[in-house]
């Protein structure tokens, strides 16, 4: 029997994405961009990367499933890991790595909240378009490095960038709710 993994992780990126976003109905797109403090990012800011983070690694994953995955097609009767550890939540990961995909946009550059939700919500569901008719067995056997996790196969690969996005939407909830007190 096939596992149902894929479906899992594609139904929690939509629905972590559209809880943070239903947190920030009614802000302001002023408030959107005020930096909660000196050197830290604002809502605006953390939602466009991790708008970016997805958007660079998903060429990557399109790339190696068009170019791998005949070879992911003879090894998919081989074991592969479905899962991962949240390294982001570990005390030792380098959150300083964030600068690799500085925000396009800023209190100096803003644009509206429902900008950011749109191209966020696309993304998402272009990467669900990839997913959802992948054999999960040829997903499994095609990896791609990463210089923080190793070699990681594409669904391994989807599960890190569900928690990267999760980690920072618990930052814009947090920063949300210092707008409604």
């Amino acid at each position: 029997m096939k596992s149902q993994i894929l479906s899992e992780y594609l139904d929690l990126m939509d629905s972590q994405r559209e809880a943070a976003f239903i947190i920030l109905g009614g802000l302001m797109d002023s408030q959107l961009w005020e930096k909660p403090a000196p050197g830290e990012w604002s809502i605006g800011e953390i939602l466009d990367h991790n708008y970016l983070l997805m958007a660079s690694s998903y060429p990557a994953v399109n790339w190696i499933w068009k170019s791998l995955r005949w070879y992911g097609r003879l090894k998919r009767h081989r074991p592969y890991m479905t899962t991962i550890e949240d390294l982001y939540r570990s005390p030792k990961f380098p959150q300083w790595v964030g600068f690799l995909w500085t925000p396009r946009f800023n209190p100096r550059k803003p644009v509206s909240l429902e900008k950011l939700k749109s191209e966020i919500r696309e993304l998402h569901a272009n990467i669900r378009a990839f997913y959802e008719d992948k054999d999960e067995d040829v997903l499994g056997n095609l990896y791609l490095f990463d210089p923080l996790f190793g070699w990681c196969n594409l669904i391994v690969t989807l599960r890190i960038g569900i928690y990267h996005d999760q980690l920072h939407f618990d930052d814009v909830i947090k920063q949300a709710a210092a707008f409604r007190t």
